[in-house]
């Protein structure tokens, strides 16, 4: 699994790829990068639900967190800010 960080002045993206399939139990090692908990953080990448939760609960202390949906935008699924409410959608590209 590799992780790719782009960081941006509201919110860092993190976006990751699989190498192929993946077992539940790489959570127990995974290191996924730290970030500016200051900031927001949106989750970008194709993969299992599980490591979708994984992830947002990992970041659970950003400013915000949002999973990028391709079709819309990056949507807001926790907000710890009065600026950003959940169900926004943010636009965003995570290339």
């Amino acid at each position: 699994m590799k992780f790719r960080v782009i960081e941006k002045k509201e919110y860092t993206v993190v976006h990751f790829e699989l190498e192929g399939p993946i077992d539940p139990k790489i959570l127990d090692e995974l290191k996924p990068p730290r970030i500016n908990e200051t900031k927001g953080v949106i989750i970008s990448g194709h993969g299992p639900i599980w490591l979708y939760c994984y992830l947002a609960h990992y970041y659970h202390t950003t400013k915000f967190i949002a999973t990028f949906d391709p079709r819309i935008g990056a949507v807001i699924v926790e907000s710890h800010s009065q600026e950003h409410k959940v169900g926004e959608v943010i636009k965003v590209d995570v290339t």
